[in-house]
């Protein structure tokens, strides 16, 4: 069964991962509830409910196996960002089609429920930035646009009126992305949504992991990776080489098992297995 080779995939991982790194255990986030936003400069949008109901964000569905799902993803990151004072995670997955873009989208707005951090979804899938199309908006200018045409941040965030969420869109499409996100502007970038405000999770939509070498040069500006794979597509040797061209750069949050059954609702479920 592809599950099973999936699970195999993990096993073998953890035995030549080895020892997190280690030093002192970093002190627990504060768990100061902030007070309300009013989003002044960032761009607020009111994205119909059908929209986000057919493009399968969470936040349009109140109950049901794929909120619980994504509850239960929740949990387990912000637990594992706590533990170790990590504030910036990468998503990606070993190929294409495997549902990165929409775990992301639904872990950040999922992030975004609760009210003790707010929470950046930055489309840094470059060659292909998809994430503004879950929110049924057409081409939109974003991170491209700021890196390579100067376009302020500020101008390119958008609210789309969920919970503590900001978007940052990826722009328009760009062939050297690895050269781009490995730029001094984007590593400034980065170091700045990380640091800015303390309450701040980050999340990176990343590319393809055995496709492009985006994810292995822009990595070390993450805290860590999570990895998406799809039961019935993703291969246990695509797992396992995705796993290890990883095994020395970031620390692997764990695996999301993508379309692990089928809701009454035609959903897609799917469930976090941690590979620590």
């Amino acid at each position: 069964m592809p599950t099973d080779r999936i699970r195999t995939a993990l096993e073998l991982y953890k035995d030549f991962k080895g020892a997190s790194p280690g030093g002192e255990s970093p002190k627990r986030a504060a768990q100061s509830v902030p007070p309300p936003i009013t989003y002044t400069r960032t761009r607020s949008l009111s994205i119909a409910h059908a929209v986000l109901h057919g493009h399968r964000v969470m936040a349009a569905h109140s109950k049901g196996p794929f909120v619980d799902a994504y509850k239960i993803l929740r949990t387990q990151v912000t637990q594992r960002l706590r533990e170790n004072g990590w504030n910036v995670v990468g998503v990606t997955s070993p190929g294409y089609g495997e549902g990165k873009t929409l775990t992301a989208v639904n872990l950040a707005v999922s992030l975004a429920m609760e009210t003790t951090q707010t929470v950046l979804l930055v489309d840094s899938d470059l060659q292909d930035p998809t994430v503004h199309q879950v929110f049924g908006l057409k081409d939109c200018l974003g991170l491209a646009d700021y890196l390579l045409d100067d376009q302020p941040v500020e101008d390119l965030l958008l609210h789309p009126g969920i919970g503590r969420f900001v978007l940052l869109p990826g722009g328009r499409a760009i062939s050297n992305s690895t050269e781009i996100l490995t730029s001094p502007k984007m590593v400034a970038l980065v170091e700045e949504l990380k640091h800015r405000y303390p309450s701040r999770v980050v999340i990176f939509d990343l590319p393809p992991l055995l496709h492009t070498a985006d994810v292995l040069a822009f990595s070390p500006y993450t805290d860590a990776l999570l990895i998406v794979v799809e039961e019935g597509k993703t291969t246990g040797e695509e797992l396992q080489r995705a796993l290890a061209l990883v095994k020395n750069s970031r620390p692997v949050l764990g695996t999301v098992l993508n379309k692990a059954g089928r809701s009454s609702l035609s959903l897609t479920e799917m469930k976090a297995m941690l590979a620590t």
